[in-house]
């Protein structure tokens, strides 16, 4: 096992007889290093590392005061003590204002008190040497913090740049990225509408990460359904004691996003009331938190977003224009997912990614016929059904390849290439009483061979039909399964 290492103690007296009483004092404990006069001790110094340096006030040439004000000029880390059979005043004021001396010990002393005394020494200087490394090791240690801080930055600004958003080559999102690229470092409010789950906030964010603010927060508040006194103070913050439950300040979103951006989520949920107090922060660029008297600045990008139509909204009278002009200084609408079909496998492709490194269960894609029921199916959800429906699929899955049984039901009665005037002929516009019923026994068939993974025997059992009658209905029907390619490659 390794001891640890002894403190070093320089003794510096010119008197030999002194010198060795504190050398054999002092040698239990420490390692003693001895030196006769002021030079000696200063060339010791100069090779060695010592703890504390105890030095005999009355020397010839210099004093100990003199000697260990040089010491503390050139190595300020030992502790230093002196050591006197005098007690004048104006010495021990030079002493501890020029010296930084520790202590004064007066002469005759007791070895008990002077073992003591040096131990104190030598602890303190060890304390400060480990101060001095640990404010090294943090200075060394927020460095890091900040090269942390600023690699993640760049990789949220990375992540959500506007080419970076999952699209095809000919999505219709693609003129919409487009332009708010063009308009996103312009300090203007952006109104983003479109149905719950086509990934405003995605866009909201990608509007901040793209603007002059990207440094700044950006923070994130749900509008909808709440109440105005707890809206008002999320939004506006608190004071101790204004309202029940208020047990201390809090600072409110706008001021937690000052220099930023704040995305204010289901916008057209507020109430008209609120509507009032939202509009006067909007224009004035100040906020006042609940129970305080004063009113503070604050410097936001305001982004807003709503599954309602606004503009019919106003015309209703049931949303203040002025407020309407003052959050639709441009607006984007985004499509529903049944609008960009074409973006369906690369989106699906990259939930696919995250949920593999979520569930640490890795696949190796989707098969055509998989993918080609997912372009087919209406998605209601939109992008936000989709996520949820891949992750459903990864965990059910058992194989390297994600396949359509392990679609849901509805997903898996969307087949392909029948969504246009067959449809039309179920919904009863067209077509007789035959053909309607021609066109539903074929989705059934199709659907049922799917979740059975194209196993007749299993399908014909769970219809109710023999081999050869389901053969006959699929030749009727010209129903048979593809060669379908596997999903394309992620980085295509």
């Amino acid at each position: 096992m390794q001891t640890q290492k002894r403190p070093t103690v320089l003794c510096v007296d010119d008197e030999i007889r002194s010198l060795e009483t504190l050398e054999r004092t002092l040698d239990e404990e420490f390692d003693v290093l001895t030196a006769s006069s002021a030079e000696d001790a200063l060339k010791i110094l100069e090779d060695s590392r010592v703890e504390a340096i105890l030095c005999d006030q009355r020397m010839p040439g210099v004093t100990g005061v003199e000697f260990l004000t040089e010491v503390r000029r050139r190595w300020p880390e030992p502790a230093r003590l002196i050591l006197s059979g005098y007690t004048d005043s104006e010495d021990i004021i030079r002493g501890l204002n020029d010296a930084g001396i520790y202590q004064y010990i007066t002469k005759p002393w007791h070895p008990d008190n002077l073992l003591m005394v040096v131990r104190n020494a030598c602890k303190l200087c060890q304390l400060q040497n480990e101060n001095e490394l640990l404010t090294m090791e943090m200075r060394l240690t927020s460095e890091q913090v900040e090269r942390n801080i600023n690699h993640k930055k760049a990789l949220l600004k990375s992540g959500f740049k506007m080419d970076e958003i999952r699209r095809s080559e000919n999505s219709p999102l693609n003129k919409l990225c487009e332009q708010a690229a063009r308009f996103s470092p312009f300090d203007v409010s952006v109104l983003i509408t479109g149905p719950s789950g086509t990934g405003k906030e995605l866009f909201a964010r990608a509007l901040h990460y793209n603007s002059l603010r990207a440094d700044k927060p950006f923070v994130v508040e749900n509008c909808g359904a709440m109440p105005d006194e707890l809206l008002a103070s999320e939004l506006f913050g608190h004071k101790k004691g204004s309202f029940t439950g208020a047990i201390s300040d809090h600072m409110g979103m706008f001021e937690q996003a000052d220099g930023g951006t704040i995305f204010l989520d289901e916008i057209g949920e507020i109430t008209p009331a609120f509507q009032v107090k939202l509009l006067r922060v909007l224009q004035e660029r100040e906020v006042r938190p609940l129970g305080d008297f004063q009113r503070r600045k604050v410097d936001v990008r305001v982004i807003a977003s709503t599954n309602r139509d606004l503009e019919e909204e106003v015309r209703a009278g049931r949303f203040r224009q002025d407020l309407y002009f003052r959050l639709a200084e441009v607006t984007l609408t985004l499509p529903e997912l049944a609008q960009r079909k074409v973006d369906i496998p690369m989106l699906a492709q990259g939930f696919l990614d995250k949920a593999m490194a979520e569930f640490d269960k890795p696949v190796k894609g989707f098969t055509g016929e998989a993918l080609a029921c997912m372009q087919s199916y209406c998605w209601p959800g939109n992008v936000r059904e989709l996520q949820n429906e891949v992750r459903r699929m990864l965990v059910l899955s058992d194989g390297d390849y994600l396949g359509a049984d392990l679609l849901s039901p509805r997903v898996l009665r969307a087949a392909p290439q029948e969504e246009g005037g067959e449809l039309e002929l179920l919904a009863g516009l067209d077509g007789s009483l035959k053909d309607r019923i021609e066109t539903l026994e074929k989705r059934i068939l199709r659907e049922t061979l799917i979740r059975n993974r194209w196993n007749k025997s299993q399908a014909s059992r769970e219809l109710g039909l023999s081999r050869v009658g389901l053969r006959a209905k699929l030749e009727r029907y010209q129903l048979e399964r593809t060669t379908v390619a596997q999903s394309p490659d992620k980085h295509q």
